[in-house]
Parts: C-alpha cells; sequence; structure tokens
C-alpha cells in the first residue's frame, strides 16, 4: 500500500522536483501541493496523509507553532536551506531533514532509511545473546519526581505534541516528553512504534486485524509508514 504525502511549499521550482522525485518513488502517493500552511492543515482533516514534505524559514513567524501542527497529522520531513533549523525539527519529532536543494539521490536515501525497520537491540548486539523478553524497569519523569515503572506492566504509550502517556495495568503517567525520546528507552525488542502516535507492548497483542492491534481494553490503529516493519517483527516473534 503505497504511503500517501503532501507537499507544503511556497517555491513552485522545489515543488516541481518534488513531484518527480515522488513520481519516481513507487510506494510513494501524492495527495496533493500547497503553498499555505494553513490550507493544507485543513486538507488533511478530511484526507488523512501518511507523510507531509514541509519547507520552513528561519524568518516565517509561524514556523516553530506550524510544524508540531503537522506532526500531530503524520510524519513530517522538513526542508529548509537553512541547515541549523534541523535541530529544531528534531526536538519537535520529525522523521528527516533535507537541506535544499536537494538531489534525487539524497531524497531517496531519506526515503529508505524511513523504510528501514528499527535496528535491534544494541545490548542484543554487542553480547550475541537473545534479549530479555520479561523483567526490566524504566525510570519516567512525572512533573517533579523520577517514576519507576516496570516493563511488564506497559500496554501502550500515546503521544501528543511534547507529551506522552504511559498505559499501564493500573494507572496512566504523563510525561513532559516527546515520541522520539521514549523510543529511545523502550527496548525494541518488546515494544513497537505502530503509529506516529502509538508504541505498543508486543506482548499486551491480543490480535490484528486491517491495520488495527487490539489490546486487552484499546484498538490502536497502525499507520501505513509503519506496518511492513512492524508485522515483520511480529512474525518473527511469533516463529521464534
Amino acid at each position: 500500500m503505497p504511503l500517501k504525502c503532501i507537499i507544503v511549499d511556497d517555491e513552485s521550482r522545489d515543488v516541481n522536483a518534488l513531484k518527480s522525485h515522488i513520481r519516481k518513488t513507487p510506494f510513494l502517493k501524492l495527495a496533493g501541493a500547497f503553498s499555505d500552511p494553513e490550507i493544507a492543515l485543513e486538507f488533511l482533516k478530511d484526507h488523512p496523509a501518511d507523510l507531509v514534505f514541509l519547507h520552513i524559514r528561519r524568518a516565517d513567524r509561524h514556523s516553530k507553532t506550524i510544524l508540531p501542527l503537522f506532526h500531530e497529522q503524520a510524519a513530517v520531513i522538513l526542508m529548509s536551506a537553512d541547515r541549523k533549523l534541523a535541530s529544531d525539527g528534531y526536538e519537535a519529532g520529525v522523521s528527516d531533514f533535507m537541506v535544499k536543494p536537494f538531489t534525487f539521490s539524497r531524497f531517496q536515501a531519506v526515503m529508505e532509511r524511513l523504510q528501514k525497520p528499527a535496528s535491534p537491540s544494541r545490548v542484543s548486539e554487542i553480547s550475541g545473546s537473545a534479549p530479555v523478553s520479561r523483567g526490566g524497569y524504566i525510570f519516567i519523569k512525572e512533573s517533579t519526581r523520577l517514576l519507576r515503572v516496570e516493563l511488564d506492566d506497559i500496554f501502550y504509550v500515546a503521544g501528543l505534541k511534547n507529551y506522552v502517556s504511559v498505559y499501564t495495568k493500573s494507572q496512566r503517567i504523563v510525561s513532559l516528553q516527546t515520541m522520539k525520546q521514549m523510543e529511545s528507552i523502550l527496548p525494541p525488542h518488546r515494544f513497537a512504534r505502530v503509529h506516529r502516535s502509538y508504541f505498543v507492548a508486543f506482548d499486551k497483542i491480543i490480535s490484528v486485524e486491517k491495520q488495527q492491534i487490539r489490546l486487552r481494553d484499546k484498538t490502536i490503529p497502525i499507520g501505513n509508514i509503519y506496518y511492513t516493519a512492524f508485522m515483520k517483527k511480529l512474525m518473527k516473534m511469533g516463529n521464534s
């Protein structure tokens, strides 16, 4: 299933180049191109997309406020002639950054990273042994305290802007951090990012059907951009 994408850019030469790159990429389908970010956001309300190619400038008054709005709707590839904006983008959770003007080979490299499954646990790589699938814990900052959370208790994690909600067997923990930060502390052999707004625990999955995951009392969608990598990991686990 191709990934639906939109372009948000007011520079016609770059828009035309991107359209050409997208046409050459089999797993991408262009759903629209917009010069006005506000119109693009309105479009996404009724026409969900998986990926947004978003151009911003440092001089844009609304760049810092508009980026999180797009990130709530889809994965974002940030584009700018200002390389320094890359760090701002990664802090906001963008998937990648391209410095203008960029070549087709650079575009291809970004798309390959986008499709690449998460790498295995670094501990497993170093030791050569199978990663531990039970036990363990992480610390999550909740307000002014660090709270110990047992990995076995976590069902799923939901993200919204710069906050995450960690749902366990007995409570919901709200923490001021991004999904990207959560990804760095959740063991990849036990948790999978299945949507721009969700991580799920493999051992809490009851069923998967029509790009939806059923947990005990929650149904979670699987984003097109994460579907292939997630299913590969799930089938590998089931056959191990």
